[in-house]
């Protein structure tokens, strides 16, 4: 058998998990059955939560060089402004949305898993696969027509909407499509409407939302609604034209559309699997879960997904942690699935109103909240999120536990090759905290740091609060690292 974990589908979430296996001193092969990158903008938000996420992995500069950083949104409808959110308010160092095509994600996640010696493995089908109790079978198809059979420890689908791997293992993917048809533009604007450079604009139209995202280089992303699906006739491809009509419609006359690069109509579906994990294999990013682009989470929800699951199967790749730690991995992200699922759909609701009455309620009502610094500072957090974790997860005890550890006080490994996944231990006695480091060299950091509030903290590797216990609750802190322990 292989020793080299099988990760299928080289998108942002696969190459994520490839580059953290890789970082961790795992084996990794990366399968994708396109024979080249996505040419296209696709996603283009990366989150606040997510650039620090990067940090672990060591690839953030890159990004923010090649990224463009919005700074807030605006929320307008019939040519007044409701109200908006200031990304400046959320408490990272990253407050902003780095605006940034999946094409160049993509390209800079690749160059990073470079560096780790792993490429990307293309026109490879995963034609099928069988578990047994200590790997997993699969069949690949190479594009020269040979067949090959692959044992591995794991299988990781990170294969998108259709998924070969959930279609594998017989997961329902429940949920439903959503009635509207919309479009999609990247284009070139101007003139005395256009919105400033570095802000998502949104308009609430009685006709439905429009949207323009900055995109790197001088275009942006239109996105609006063009009526409902009719699958008896289904729409043309837009063309320009069609593009400057909605603009003009929803946005005034002082906006100049040019130079398109891709136009498209496309649906929102809005679906999830019950379950993240059968045995050996585990599904991530849209394999597990796709919804309304509201927000812009879903690659970002996916990419976390892999680095909550990338140092989980290190550590027991490595010998370093009981397999049972794998278990925690669907309940936890699955929990944070529900979440981004539930409130990418409210925002939609909420944008495509189509009752005028409902869509005078809904802009006052957006009118008088946005006036409130807390509302604002709410959707801000939200939409970045930094607030996400997992205060009810299996790995989370003690209060404030599941939670993101402040990164002012972060003292996690340094990105790079051979970096070990450690727990950090803050003690106010670092002493008796080196000492329990001692214990278990296979978990904990060798150093503890100092605490910030003189209780006990364990934060993951992945930057999340396992443990918070009192300043003497030694045993507590002893017992649950023996929990995770290698038998």
């Amino acid at each position: 058998m292989s020793d080299r974990l099988l990760v299928v589908g080289a998108g942002p979430v696969g190459l994520t998990l490839a580059c953290e296996l890789a970082r961790y001193g795992v084996g990794v092969r990366l399968i994708d059955l396109c024979p080249e990158p996505t040419r296209t903008s696709k996603a283009l938000v990366v989150w606040s939560r997510t650039l620090e996420l990067m940090d672990r992995m060591g690839c953030t500069d890159a990004f923010l060089a090649a990224g463009l950083r919005a700074r807030g949104a605006t929320l307008r409808s019939d040519g007044r402004v409701l109200g908006g959110s200031r990304f400046s308010e959320i408490a990272s160092a990253y407050a902003f949305a780095l605006m940034i095509p999946q094409s160049e994600t993509e390209r800079l996640l690749t160059e990073h898993l470079a560096g780790f010696g792993v490429a990307i493995e293309r026109s490879v089908a995963l034609t099928g696969f069988a578990q047994g109790p200590d790997a997993v079978e699969a069949w690949l198809h190479h594009p020269d027509g040979r067949e090959e059979r692959v044992a591995t420890p794991f299988l990781i689908g990170c294969d998108g909407a259709h998924s070969s791997v959930r279609h594998g293992l017989g997961l329902t993917f429940e949920g439903q499509a959503q009635g509207d048809a919309w479009l999609l533009a990247d284009v070139r604007l101007d003139g005395p409407g256009a919105p400033a450079p570095d802000e998502i604009a949104v308009y609430l139209h009685r006709d439905g939302p429009f949207v323009i995202f900055p995109i790197p280089g001088g275009r942006a992303r239109i996105v609006a609604t063009v009526g409902r699906i009719d699958p008896a006739h289904p729409r043309p491809e837009p063309t320009l034209e069609d593009v400057r009509a909605v603009v003009a419609a929803r946005a005034g006359a002082g906006i100049r559309v040019a130079d398109p690069v891709w136009l498209a109509h496309f649906r929102i579906h809005e679906r999830k699997v019950a379950q993240y994990r059968t045995d050996r294999v585990f599904v991530a990013g849209d394999a597990a879960h796709i919804h309304s682009p509201a927000g812009g989470q879903g690659m970002n929800t996916g990419m976390q997904d892999a680095v909550n699951l990338a140092w989980k199967l290190a550590l027991v790749m490595r010998g370093e942690a009981a397999p049972d730690l794998l278990d925690s991995y669907g309940p936890e992200r699955e929990a944070v699935g529900v979440m981004v699922l539930r409130n990418a759909t409210r925002l939609t609701e909420v944008a495509t109103l189509a009752n005028p009455a409902a869509q005078a309620a809904r802009n006052l009502a957006l009118r008088v909240l946005l006036g409130f610094h807390a509302v604002r500072d709410r959707m801000a957090a939200t939409m970045s999120e930094i607030e996400n974790g997992y205060p009810d997860g299996p790995l989370s005890e003690g209060p404030g536990s599941g939670l993101r550890w402040p990164p002012e006080h972060d003292a996690g490994p340094p990105p790079g090759a051979g970096a070990a996944p450690r727990f950090v231990l803050y003690a106010a006695d670092e002493n008796r905290g080196d000492a329990l480091a001692g214990h278990f060299p296979t978990l904990l950091a060798p150093k503890s740091r100092p605490s910030p509030d003189g209780r006990l903290h364990l934060v993951r590797p992945d930057g999340y609060v396992g443990l918070t216990a009192g300043a003497q609750d030694w045993n507590t802190a002893e017992r649950y690292l023996a929990r995770l322990a290698p038998g």
